[in-house]
Protein backbone atom coordinates (compact mmCIF):
# COMPACT_ATOMS: atom_id res chain seq x y z
CA UNK A 1 0.00 0.00 0.00
CA UNK A 2 1.49 3.30 -1.00
CA UNK A 3 0.84 6.35 1.11
CA UNK A 4 -0.56 9.24 -0.85
CA UNK A 5 -1.27 12.75 0.32
CA UNK A 6 -4.10 14.95 -0.79
CA UNK A 7 -3.10 17.68 -3.24
CA UNK A 8 -3.34 20.30 -0.47
CA UNK A 9 -1.26 18.22 1.97
CA UNK A 10 1.31 17.47 -0.73
CA UNK A 11 1.67 21.17 -1.57
CA UNK A 12 1.94 22.10 2.12
CA UNK A 13 4.59 19.41 2.66
CA UNK A 14 6.66 20.72 -0.26
CA UNK A 15 6.45 24.28 1.07
CA UNK A 16 7.48 23.03 4.51
CA UNK A 17 10.45 21.06 3.15
CA UNK A 18 11.63 24.04 1.13
CA UNK A 19 11.35 26.30 4.17
CA UNK A 20 13.13 23.76 6.38
CA UNK A 21 16.13 23.55 4.07
CA UNK A 22 16.33 27.31 3.76
CA UNK A 23 16.01 28.08 7.48
CA UNK A 24 17.95 25.13 8.91
CA UNK A 25 20.68 24.78 6.31
CA UNK A 26 20.75 28.26 4.90
CA UNK A 27 20.39 26.78 1.43
CA UNK A 28 17.36 26.71 -0.82
CA UNK A 29 16.11 23.40 -2.17
CA UNK A 30 14.29 23.39 -5.47
CA UNK A 31 10.71 22.29 -5.89
CA UNK A 32 11.73 19.18 -7.84
CA UNK A 33 14.29 18.17 -5.23
CA UNK A 34 11.75 18.74 -2.44
CA UNK A 35 9.24 16.62 -4.37
CA UNK A 36 11.76 13.80 -4.79
CA UNK A 37 12.62 13.95 -1.09
CA UNK A 38 8.94 13.89 -0.13
CA UNK A 39 8.35 10.89 -2.40
CA UNK A 40 11.29 9.11 -0.73
CA UNK A 41 10.00 9.93 2.78
CA UNK A 42 6.51 8.69 1.92
CA UNK A 43 7.84 5.44 0.43
CA UNK A 44 10.58 4.71 2.96
CA UNK A 45 9.49 6.22 6.28
CA UNK A 46 5.75 6.68 5.75
CA UNK A 47 4.84 2.99 6.24
CA UNK A 48 6.55 2.88 9.64
CA UNK A 49 4.60 5.94 10.79
CA UNK A 50 1.38 4.57 9.29
CA UNK A 51 1.84 1.18 10.97
CA UNK A 52 2.50 2.85 14.33
CA UNK A 53 -0.67 4.94 13.95
CA UNK A 54 -2.70 1.82 13.13
CA UNK A 55 -1.25 0.05 16.17
CA UNK A 56 -2.08 3.02 18.40
CA UNK A 57 -5.64 3.12 17.05
CA UNK A 58 -6.08 -0.63 17.61
CA UNK A 59 -4.79 -0.34 21.18
CA UNK A 60 -7.15 2.55 21.91
CA UNK A 61 -10.14 0.72 20.40
CA UNK A 62 -9.34 -2.50 22.26
CA UNK A 63 -9.22 -0.58 25.55
CA UNK A 64 -12.61 0.99 24.80
CA UNK A 65 -14.14 -2.35 23.83
CA UNK A 66 -12.78 -3.95 27.01
CA UNK A 67 -14.66 -1.32 29.04
CA UNK A 68 -17.92 -1.50 27.11
CA UNK A 69 -19.49 -3.94 29.56
CA UNK A 70 -18.74 -1.55 32.43
CA UNK A 71 -20.10 1.51 30.60
CA UNK A 72 -23.19 -0.15 29.19
CA UNK A 73 -24.00 -2.73 31.85
CA UNK A 74 -27.59 -2.85 33.02
CA UNK A 75 -28.57 -4.86 36.06
CA UNK A 76 -31.43 -7.21 35.21
CA UNK A 77 -34.58 -7.70 37.24
CA UNK A 78 -34.51 -4.28 38.89
CA UNK A 79 -38.11 -3.31 38.22
CA UNK A 80 -39.49 -4.27 41.63
CA UNK A 81 -36.60 -2.88 43.66
CA UNK A 82 -36.80 0.44 41.78
CA UNK A 83 -40.55 0.54 42.20
CA UNK A 84 -40.30 -0.12 45.94
CA UNK A 85 -37.72 2.68 46.32
CA UNK A 86 -40.12 5.18 44.76
CA UNK A 87 -42.80 4.47 47.38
Amino acid sequence: MSIELSKAAHTAALVSLERYFLEENGEPIGNMAAGALLTFFLAEIGPAIYNQAIGDAQESLQARVAEIDIELHETPFEYWSKRNRKR
